[in-house]
């Protein structure tokens, strides 16, 4: 019988040492890996970041002159402001702005302004009473809330009135006599909310 030639030999041999390497590396049959088209599924589950907005707050103006336009300061002109005569003014202990514009020697001409933090529920119950009990008239200018109202003063021909806008916990709330001048609120909205 004839030997199979040296070469056919080292061939078979290759051949099965490679099937037994191959076989050694293959998963047992209930490790098998899932198709290809398998979704692979996470067995622990991951948290979903929660994200907290947190307000900002709106910091108060501590300049009586600085929170106006040159126009308005150009109509109030020579008018003093926060006179000691007149009471408590400028930045308050709390954080609020007094702005007293008026003359101590004067009958009623001036216009008097505190900037200050309200809630939104005592800020909207206020203006409301206001509404109901002292007929003033409100919108919704600028992204807040502004009522208003003028009168004839009691004593003088002369137009008294008082202007509240609130906003992101900031009331602006402003009394006056013989003294409005044009863009004042509006001004202070601008400076501080701009």
């Amino acid at each position: 019988m004839a030997r199979p030639p040296l070469r056919t030999s080292a061939a078979i041999v290759l051949a099965a040492t490679a099937a037994i390497a191959l076989s050694a590396c293959a998963p047992d049959a209930d490790e098998a890996a899932p198709p290809a088209s398998a979704p692979v599924v996470s067995t622990s589950p991951t948290p979903i970041p929660t994200i907290t907005q947190t307000a900002t707050a709106v910091r108060l103006p501590a300049d009586c002159k600085a929170m106006l336009s040159a126009d308005v300061l150009a109509q109030l002109g020579t008018t003093p402001l926060n006179d000691p005569s007149l009471g408590p003014s400028g930045v308050q202990s709390d954080g609020s702005l007094i702005c007293i514009w008026r003359d101590p020697a004067a009958d009623t001409t001036g216009l008097t302004t505190t900037i200050s933090r309200m809630d939104r529920g005592p800020a909207l119950d206020m203006l409301n009473e206001l509404v109901t009990t002292q007929g003033f008239s409100c919108y919704t200018p600028d992204a807040g809330t502004r009522c208003e109202k003028t009168w004839i003063n009691d004593a003088y021909p002369v137009n008294d009135g008082r202007t509240l806008y609130w906003r992101d916990d900031v009331l602006i709330d402003t009394q006056y006599s013989n003294l409005a001048p044009t863009g004042y609120t509006g001004s202070i909205i601008a400076s501080i909310f701009g």
